[in-house]
Order: structure tokens, then sequence, then C-alpha cells
């Protein structure tokens, strides 16, 4: 009886699911290691495309930020980033951040986990602190990963702007490191998502699954010009606004819109899943 007093007695439940522990689980997983060399790949293959389609060029005159990307290693990794932000950078989020409460349920573990115990807030927020760093770091190694190969290749140099001028290689690591940060803002909405599927299912793949489709709903309502001013409510209506930031002079307007909404959105996903998480019988 007297041990069990003392185990009480010095509980805190601050410090059960420690965020090392559940990093360490998620960074041992075999979609974490598979996702990572997805991304990491990624760059080389459009270096090969490159090598084998030769010099892009510009069509009727009109020079895209693609057909800069053999000018420097900032100029592929900028590119890296405009093909992969739409779609690719989705898939990531969605995996790390739906994939983490429904996994649990699947494997029936996620019962132990609270009688161990571990309160439900502070369950969700490991998970959800070690889902949105994983993010982080996805979208952070493939411009890495873009650079270090594009600099191998074109060399080091200044960004080329497609509308004319250049920017500094010091400025451009700047507008990078923005335009990242932005595009990692931006899926909030995706990751709000996928979190909250994720506490209303017992399968991963649903999670998953309903947050990339919902978010491929939102940029085909985009395409749909007839919305008029109603897109300005789509989170993918800002979604390449960072390429603002890597212009002469930076527009910041659009980044502003787009991380207002996003975080507006993102908080009420979040909170959701964890009033809904805190009333639900756990049963597996």
């Amino acid at each position: 009886m007297s041990t069990l007093t003392e185990v009480a007695s010095g509980y805190q439940a601050g410090r059960t699911l420690p965020l090392r522990v559940e990093l360490a689980r998620q960074l041992k997983r075999r979609r974490t290691l598979v996702m990572g060399a997805i991304l990491a790949v990624l760059p080389f293959v459009l270096l090969l495309a490159f090598a084998i389609g030769g010099d892009p060029a510009g069509r009727n005159g009109q020079v895209t930020l693609m057909d800069t990307a053999t000018a420097s290693g900032a100029n592929f990794a900028a590119v890296n980033l405009f093909v992969s932000a739409g779609f690719l950078l989705v898939i990531p989020v969605a995996l790390f951040c739906g994939d983490t409460i429904a996994s649990e349920a699947s494997w029936s573990s996620l019962r132990y986990l609270l009688a161990a115990p571990v309160p439900r807030a502070r369950l969700l927020w490991s998970k959800l602190v070690v889902a949105l760093g994983l993010s982080l770091a996805a979208m952070v190694l493939l411009p890495l990963v873009a650079l270090a190969a594009g600099t191998a290749a074109y060399g080091w140099g200044p960004l080329q702007i497609p509308t004319g001028g250049v920017l500094d290689t010091g400025t451009a690591a700047q507008r990078l490191l923005v335009a990242v940060a932005y595009i990692f803002v931006s899926q909030l909405v995706t990751a709000g998502l996928a979190f909250w599927l994720s506490t209303k299912t017992d399968a991963p793949l649903g999670a998953v699954g309903g947050a990339v489709g919902l978010t491929i709903v939102g940029n085909v309502l985009d395409a749909v010009t007839a919305l008029g001013h109603w897109r300005d409510f789509l989170p993918a209506h800002w979604q390449f606004a960072w390429a603002d930031a890597v212009q002469p002079h930076a527009e910041w307007s659009g980044m502003i819109q787009g991380t207002a909404l996003s975080m507006t959105y993102a908080l009420v996903l979040f909170a959701l899943a964890f009033r809904g998480f805190a009333r639900k019988d756990i049963v597996s």
C-alpha cells in the first residue's frame, strides 16, 4: 500500500509521454523513413530530367521560375519548392498528423497509453508537437537537398528572378527560408484536418486520405473562377503566395492573408480534435 502511495504522490501528468520518447517512436517507423527518402530523392530526379531534356527555355517569350531552374543552386531549390508545394508536401503533413492517433487505435494500444496513465490532453499534445515537427523537417529537407544538389550541378550563385533582376546569395537564402516557413504555415490546415480525423477514426488511411482528399477538393474549387471572391476564403488560394518573397521587392500582403486564414482554420480544427477526444469513449 505504501508503494502505491509513493507512486501516486510522485506522479506528474506533465512528465508522461515525453516528447523525446514519442519522437524516437515516430522516427523509427517505416513510413517516416520512406517519406524522408522520397523527399531526398526528388531533387535528383529533377536533375536527371533537366539533364535529359536540356536547359529549359521560355515559351512565347515568357520566362517562368521553371525556366531559370539551372541558373544556380538557389534557383533549383526554388523550383523544387514550386513543383512540390501544391501536392507532394501535403502528403507528409497528412501522413504524420493523420496517422498519429488513428494508428494507436488500430494497434489497440491507445487505451493502454491512457491507462499508463497519460492524460488525454497530454497524449494529444505530445503527438501533435512531434507530428508538426516531422512535417516541418520534411519541408526543410527538400530545399536543403535541392540546394546542395543544385549547387553541385549548376554552381553557387544569386537567385535569378524570372521577371528580371537577381537576389544575392545572402538575400536569396533568407527569402527561401521565408518561403519554407510560409509553406509550412499554409499546410497547417491540412495538419488540422488530418489530426482531427485521426481522433475520429481507428483507420489511419481514412484520416490521411480524408485530409489529402479535402485538400485536393480545395485546390479544385480554387480553380473555379466563377466563385469569384469566395476563393479568398480557401487556403488553397494562397498556397503559392510565397512566390512573392522571391521577387526583387518582396510583397507580403498575400502571405499575411494566407497566414491569417490558415492559422484560423487550423486553430479551430485542433480545438475540435482536443474537445472531441476528451469526450470520446476509448475502446481500442
